[in-house]
């Protein structure tokens, strides 16, 4: 229900518009007030699941979500949509670190983990393309507002099995949260995401953008110096400075910015110039999201356990490589079978090997007291690697086509010159994306150690209660 919701609602924003009537200008805040609030309050909801206890704020999580989506599907102005977006991603941060903490700490026995997050990871890798097919769908055969409503079904079922199902396990007993660690890393992710949705919809140069990107980088400095002398860190060093999960989470980060380019502008590709419908391009997907899936399952069970997660890594970012080189052959004139169903079939292969590995490496071996916010960073990487995906290559792409127009144009251009610069643009994205995933299998690859995970002999325990002179 998280990963779909940062696809779903793409394909829903021209019909959403045209209902509600608000600008063009206005429509990028239907997508940024999701990835704001949901960015900057990851980590704080993380150790707060820690804290008060998985259930609580899955559950908590899950009603809210849906409330949420329900309100915005109704929404009969721009105002009501963004808030209702707002708070979606509010509710998204609780239940998304929940969720995969709830995993970490239930299932010990290493054959039933590598089952549990080998479905995780095939639901990850395959949620983004099922947002484009479901998306699609719902726009052209409901309503835009089926986009939102949605999320109530899925919710319904969720709800009824945390209920049943999911046990409720011992909170941390002396734990809390230090209010200006919460402070400092919310903003400093809040001015991050914001810098970076501010990039990709104007400039670089503009100061809204590097004045927050400044800020924000400031803010995260200064909590990470405070982290290591903090008596009760938000984000314990001890989390990420181990090998394999500081690797983890340099490879999720990697994987959103560079899945971007694949999914957004080959959806542009298809639908601008091959003349696809919205459905049409999300069963397009489909072969993506397929193999992702099986592969993600078959690489936790089969591959983990044996090997460990440097070679999935290697091997998964250099065939996404190597298919992001395949689809700079598109054309005009291409046909699904002869470009794009075999870089789909490589693409989901490789990134379903990563996502495998991803969920569980970066929960590996850490105490029962620091899951939720383990799981939190690798929610937090791959949102920040989303947001800098966006506007990294949105200004690639538009710079790439204005030099191919300047270089080719004589007099009026015309739409085969028009149609020509477009393809030229994402061909460019793509060679970037390629060395994106390139470089993540060198740099994730050296991080990680070689071998199969290794639990540590000792854990660290929860923290006593601190006396209440020196709480600080």
């Amino acid at each position: 229900m998280v990963v779909l919701d940062l696809t779903v609602m793409n394909l829903a924003l021209p019909s959403a518009q045209r209902s509600l009537h608000f600008t063009t200008a206005d429509r990028q805040w239907v997508v940024t007030a999701y990835a704001l609030s949901f960015g900057s309050l990851l980590l704080f909801c993380g150790r707060l699941a820690d804290l008060i206890g998985r259930k609580t704020t899955f559950l908590t999580g899950l009603v809210g979500f849906a409330t949420a989506s329900a309100v915005g599907g109704a929404s009969v102005d721009f105002s009501m949509l963004v808030t209702a977006r707002a708070c979606q991603g509010v509710f998204g941060a609780l239940l998304a670190p929940s969720a995969l903490s709830l995993l970490a700490t239930t299932f010990r026995d290493p054959k039933e983990r590598a089952k549990a997050f080998g479905v995780y990871g095939a639901v990850a890798a395959a949620g983004g393309g099922l947002g484009l097919l479901l998306g699609g769908a719902l726009t052209s055969y409901l309503s835009w507002r089926w986009c939102m409503y949605i999320n109530a079904v899925f919710a319904a079922v969720a709800i009824t099995g945390g209920a049943l199902l999911v046990s409720r396990r011992p909170r941390t007993q002396g734990g809390r949260l230090d209010v200006p660690d919460v402070v400092t890393v919310s903003g400093g992710m809040f001015c991050l995401v914001y810098g970076f949705s501010n990039a990709a919809s104007h400039s670089w140069g503009t100061p809204s953008t590097w004045s927050f990107l400044a800020l924000g980088c400031a803010l995260l400095i200064a909590f990470a110096f405070r982290q290591s002398r903090a008596a009760q860190p938000l984000l314990p060093p001890r989390v990420v400075l181990d090998r394999n999960r500081g690797g983890a989470y340099l490879t999720v980060l990697i994987l959103g910015a560079a899945t971007f380019g694949l999914f957004l502008f080959l959806v542009y590709y298809m639908q601008v110039t091959l003349g696809y419908s919205a459905v049409r391009s999300g069963v397009a997907m489909l072969p993506t999201v397929l193999v992702s899936g099986v592969v993600a399952t078959l690489g936790n069970t089969r591959i983990l356990p044996r090997l460990g997660p440097k070679p999935m890594v290697g091997v998964g970012m250099l065939l996404t490589a190597a298919g992001m080189v395949w689809l700079t052959r598109i054309g005009a004139d291409s046909t699904y079978a002869s470009a794009l169903l075999g870089p789909l079939l490589v693409t989901g292969a490789g990134n379903g090997l990563i996502f495998g590995m991803v969920a569980a490496t970066g929960t590996f071996g850490v105490a029962p007291l620091d899951a939720g916010v383990a799981s939190a960073s690798i929610n937090t990487g791959q949102q920040l690697g989303g947001s800098i995906g966006t506007a990294l290559l949105n200004s690639i792409a538009a710079g790439a086509a204005g030099r191919y127009l300047s270089g080719h144009l004589h007099g009026r251009p015309t739409p085969q010159l028009l149609q020509a610069a477009a393809i030229h643009s994402y061909t460019t994205v793509f060679w970037w994306c390629a060395g994106l995933y390139a470089a993540g299998a060198v740099l994730c690859g050296a991080l990680l150690r070689p071998g199969p995970l290794a639990r540590p002999e000792t854990a660290p325990t929860a923290p006593a209660p601190l006396p209440t002179t020196a709480a600080h």
